[in-house]
């Protein structure tokens, strides 16, 4: 470690524990500019701000100063962008000391809340939990066609919600999946583009949906739970539509089953690790009918993994005492990119809320979709994709939430569907070419170009581009309805994603021409459509079911008739 590192790491200890012991007052100074306020403010930005550059990059830095330098020169730009007046040192000041800036909502959900959650993943990993249901994947999927593909496809999904980091979730499964997948045939390109969609999802599948949840718990002021049983459809339809294309793929070009000799039995494996079930029992029972705070239930689902570890373990492996304390240090070192991804979102919050920009950018983006909700769906899709490219998922979130969400709930989008809308876009731009994370890092594993991996995980992972529409015009997919609706649309939209999944890989039972893959291209988005909206869009569906049936029975007899020629 550098000598000049020692001196910022001491500098940062000063800074913040003068701020400790003093906050109740200088939070109640952050208005005034004085020499202790701004030694304060100008050495935590800039300690900040290299932390930022250190641990993400130099994307988020220049977004940081791009949005400062606009700030203090918004007052002077034309038309409906531009801002109040804000002084240097007033702007230092509201962002380190006023509790809309660094110590606002985001930095407090993560030490509060998000820590609980890091520790309980740390854990299950070193009590064998984490082992479990790595090989509890591999025996139910190993054995079918395309089975390292429907591994990942599982296991990230198991391993993202915890973890609620795309890039280092890809890397954490990826390295065992990836060489599976490849050793079974599929090319490096795809087997990359798999681990990242899949990876990428796991912030998506309740009951923890990683670290995003609960900040947009807090942003609508509604308990946690509501939040993850308004994702349950959505991720179901999204890994829904990853393990059919895996299944479909592997069907029409031949990749195989993993190797007998890596496939364990799964009733052996159930016997040796079913009671790391029990971890999850307890945190859904704690947080859905004990009503308990989201971190109270990580921290009993957290002992229930102790207990199990030091009696049980798993395949012959107990925890030991020097477990649980590396399961603290790297909770600690796995919080650093967090901390310091929540701290400038602090920033970016603040930045928004001083000059007003949130508020004259959502106004903008009302203006630009007019009168028509659909286009301004997609003006917010594109926004929420370029404006989240190279940047964590928190920090899209809290931006987008910010300028984005404002101006759908504006014009009537219900506040859950909205957030859930820009999250999901967010989301995506994590696979999106130019600048896709996940997919870079699941293209290095492969050893695939990083580009062509981009395109192929946007292609793989098509459903989130789609699904978010539902939101908006079909509450029943939030579970907000009756049940017969929910039902109704769970049914017709499996069906149609089923159907574009074989449109898009280009089999169903056989290989398909292009006229049949348009046919059943055509059936899924009729599927699809809302048929909550009109009785058009019903009328619409109900057109698609008889598509869909028409085309699956074509289909199938022909499979017959060429089977009974031969």
């Amino acid at each position: 470690m550098p000598w000049y590192d020692w001196i910022l790491a001491a500098a940062a200890l000063l800074l913040c524990a003068y701020m400790t012991v003093k906050f109740p007052t200088l939070t109640a100074m952050a208005g005034s500019v004085n020499l202790e306020t701004m030694t304060l403010a100008v050495g935590i930005t800039a300690l900040t701000v290299e932390a930022t550059r250190r641990t993400i990059g130099w994307s988020l830095v220049i977004i940081l100063l791009g949005l400062g330098g606009y700030v203090l020169v918004g007052h002077l730009v034309p038309g409906q962008l531009q801002t109040r007046r804000v002084d240097v040192g007033q702007l230092l000041g509201y962002l380190n000391l006023d509790n809309n800036g660094l110590l606002g909502i985001v930095l407090q959900i993560t030490v509060i809340v998000i820590i609980p959650f890091v520790l309980m993943g740390q854990l299950l990993m070193r009590s064998g939990g984490s082992n479990f249901f790595n090989d509890a994947a591999i025996a139910l999927m190993g054995r079918y066609r395309g089975g390292a593909a429907k591994m990942a496809v599982v296991g990230s999904s198991l391993f993202g919600m915890i973890s609620g980091i795309a890039a280092a979730n890809t890397v954490a499964v990826g390295i065992v999946t990836i060489p599976l997948m490849k050793r079974s045939g599929m090319s490096a390109r795809l087997a990359g583009a798999v681990e990242a969609c899949a990876s990428n999802g796991g912030q998506l599948m309740p009951p923890v949906m990683g670290a995003v949840a609960f900040v947009m718990a807090d942003f609508l002021q509604i308990p946690y739970k509501e939040v993850a049983i308004a994702a349950i459809l959505p991720s179901v339809m999204y890994y829904a539509a990853l393990f059919i294309q895996a299944d479909l793929e592997a069907a029409r070009y031949g990749f195989g089953r993993v190797e007998d000799s890596r496939i364990p039995r799964i009733g052996r494996v159930l016997a040796k690790g079913w009671l790391f079930l029990v971890p999850f029992a307890v945190l859904i029972y704690t947080m859905f009918w004990l009503n308990l705070e989201p971190e109270y239930s990580a921290m009993a689902a957290s002992l229930a993994i102790i207990v199990l570890g030091f009696v049980f373990g798993y395949d012959g492996s107990r925890m030991k005492l020097r477990d649980l304390w590396d399961a603290v240090v790297e909770t600690a070192g796995g919080l650093c990119e967090i901390l310091v991804i929540s701290a400038a979102a602090g920033f970016i919050m603040g930045l928004f809320q001083v000059s007003g920009l949130a508020f004259a950018f959502a106004a903008y983006l009302v203006e630009l979709g007019g009168q028509s909700l659909i286009l301004l769906l997609l003006l917010a899709a594109v926004v929420s994709i370029i404006l989240g490219m190279g940047l964590p998922t928190i920090g899209v979130y809290v931006m987008l939430a910010v300028l984005v969400a404002p101006a759908l709930v504006k014009v009537g989008v219900p506040p859950l569907a909205a957030h859930l809308f820009i999250l999901y876009f967010g989301m995506m731009s994590l696979i999106t070419p130019p600048v896709a994370p996940a997919a870079f890092v699941a293209a290095a594993i492969a050893q695939a170009p990083s580009m062509a991996t981009g395109f192929t995980a946007m292609r793989f992972g098509w459903s989130a581009y789609i699904v978010p529409f539902l939101f908006v015009y079909s509450p029943a997919i939030l579970m907000q309805g009756s049940v017969a609706d929910i039902v109704t649309l769970t049914i017709s939209s499996l069906a149609g994603i089923g159907l574009i999944c074989a449109a898009m890989t280009g089999f169903f039972v056989r290989v398909m021409n292009w006229k049949l893959r348009s046919a059943f291209a055509l059936a899924g988005i009729m599927l699809l459509s809302p048929h909550q909206v009109s009785d058009a869009m019903l009328w619409t569906n109900i057109a698609g079911a008889l598509a869909a049936i028409a085309l699956v029975a074509y289909e199938l007899a022909r499979r017959r008739f060429r089977s009974g020629s031969r």
